[in-house]
């Protein structure tokens, strides 16, 4: 399976906003893999899906295709978008994150999940396999998800916006 950088095709664009949703991912698959070291059900599928349900627009949003972004689009463009989404089987490009859609997302990461739940009652050695496979889940939903942002970008010709500085840096 090509990477999302190989599926970018050489767009600088396209690879730019690769390497910021990496930098997204790396942040938040560290926070994930807190909340599985920790020892109480329950935590660590509340702390994945908060912190899926912020990762997955800010890596859509590098890529021009948050919901806010999406909807600001004219209707025929909005409507290339999800064909787009649909035909390369891009779950979460232009839409709102639900818990249907985590849920959806989350059965694609089942193994390790399970893997992680039952890993973390074993002292010690348990919460840190625990915790190295919630930031594996994590990472590996966030770089499906880029990969899906690039396919949509690509098969569309869009590029992606530019990074928003801050003033003064």
């Amino acid at each position: 399976m090509p990477s999302a950088i190989e599926l970018a095709h050489g767009d600088e664009k396209l690879i730019a906003a690769i390497h910021r949703s990496r930098r997204l991912i790396g942040r938040k698959a560290l926070m994930a893999a807190a909340a599985s070291a920790i020892p109480l059900p329950g935590i660590d599928w509340a702390a994945d899906a908060a912190l899926l349900s912020r990762l997955v627009p800010q890596i859509s949003a590098e890529f021009g295709l948050s919901v806010t972004q999406v909807e600001k689009l004219a209707p025929h463009q909005r409507e290339r978008i999800q064909k787009a989404a649909t035909t390369v089987g891009a779950l979460l490009v232009g839409r709102l994150v639900t818990r249907d859609l985590l849920i959806k997302l989350a059965k694609h990461a089942g193994v390790r999940l399970t893997a992680k739940q039952a890993t973390k009652y074993v002292p010690i050695a348990g919460q840190l396999v625990s915790a190295a496979l919630g930031y594996a889940a994590l990472r590996a939903l966030g770089e499906q998800h880029i990969k899906d942002c690039v396919r949509v970008s690509a098969t569309l010709g869009l590029a992606p916006p530019e990074p928003h500085v801050p003033v003064g840096t």
